[in-house]
């Protein structure tokens, strides 16, 4: 229900606020929900220390309302101002601080703001009704505004936005975002989450979100995960991988972003060309196999080329890797015998491989 104060600008003591835990931009990329970890991200992720001088030098500057809906406990959510919030918290609060460094492990360097302290109790709100009634004007500003998402921030708003009943196209427009790139990206973020991936356990230093909705708009996944190819015609529904292969899923979203946890590198190097080479992989079944035994693109996508080219290239790679050995021969002394028994073995598996191809030449010639 909505309080009195509901469409208006009121001023609010801090301690009536609370951060927002449902903001992808706080929350969304793991990590706890508690305001401590909350904070401690903002503060790794979001610039803080050049919020805190500015206010522990000029005060506080109330221009701008916190936009903020009220909550069942009496508090109220910031739904846009959450930076604002945190840098409030910790200017005016050393617990915060120290709690921050004990339970987060981050060191937050807090200037004094003694002088400017009347300036942090209260600050002003604009309350709406819904989180819903907000997402218009947060969503074009954190998407294509002055302090812009990444996408998958920007996917995780639509998803939940789009969960509440809004359809795709008209969320597409109030965020100024093409139809078809939203539609992609909801459906990686509903793949993510009947997938239960945890984004802060992927091996690589930074989590790629384009690789995935990329990779799911190409046949050969949709295919292996055996998702109805034409969902690209209609908005994306939660659970879109049948139940009988999520083991498929997760073998995906390893070679794709691998686990931090368990020590497993991504296959996935950069999205281009790797995701098409592991598109092409997942479409035959040899390939597949290499893959899972050897855990090496390269390898498995060696595999899904004809037998006649492999042999080809294979063959012309050869002549040229002699051809350096040849070339580098005065750098072997004479001492190591166990290289020149590989030498021996290469002569006799060069000699036979002439031999046989030799063999069928002379056959097709006389036919």
């Amino acid at each position: 229900m909505a309080s009195s104060t509901s469409g208006r600008v009121t001023r609010v003591p801090i301690t009536k606020l609370r951060l927002d835990r449902a903001n992808p931009r706080l929350v969304g990329q793991g990590g706890g929900h508690s305001e401590e970890a909350i904070i401690a991200r903002l503060y790794r992720t979001a610039e803080l220390d050049e919020l805190l001088e500015s206010i522990s030098t000029n005060g506080y500057l109330d221009i701008e309302p916190l936009v903020v809906t009220g909550d069942s406990d009496g508090t109220l959510v910031v739904l846009e101002g959450n930076r604002r919030l945190a840098t409030l918290r910790l200017l005016s609060d050393p617990a915060l601080v120290g709690s921050i460094r004990r339970r987060e492990h981050v060191e937050i360097p807090v200037p004094d703001a003694t002088s400017v302290a009347s300036t942090l109790t209260h600050v002003s709100v604009y309350e709406v009704d819904s989180r819903a009634a907000a997402r218009t004007f947060i969503g074009f500003k954190h998407i294509n505004g002055p302090a812009k998402w990444n996408a998958y921030a920007k996917a995780k708003f639509a998803a939940e936005w789009h969960k509440s009943g809004v359809v795709l196209p008209k969320i597409a427009r109030a965020i100024g975002d093409r139809h078809d790139t939203i539609k992609r990206m909801v459906f990686a973020i509903y793949v993510l989450e009947q997938a239960d991936f945890q984004v802060n356990d992927v091996a690589a230093p930074k989590f790629n979100f384009s690789h995935l909705y990329t990779a799911l708009a190409r046949s050969q996944y949709m295919t292996f995960l055996n998702i109805e190819t034409s969902w690209t015609r209609y908005d994306p529904e939660p659970n879109p991988v049948p139940p009988d292969h999520l083991a498929q899923l997760r073998e995906v979203l390893m070679w794709i972003y691998g686990s931090r946890s368990e020590s497993i590198p991504p296959v996935v190097r950069v999205q281009n060309p790797d995701i098409k080479r592991l598109g092409e992989v997942l479409a035959s079944t040899e390939a597949i196999h290499i893959l899972r035994i050897d855990a090496s693109l390269d390898s498995a996508y060696a595999a899904t080329e004809p037998v006649d080219a492999r042999f080809t290239s294979s063959l012309f790679k050869a002549r040229d890797n002699i051809r350096t050995v040849a070339g580098t021969l005065r750098a072997y002394d004479g001492r190591d015998e166990s290289l020149v028994n590989v030498a021996q073995d290469v002569s006799e598996t060069a000699g036979a491989v002439h031999m046989s191809m030799q063999r069928k030449f002379g056959q097709r010639a006389s036919t």
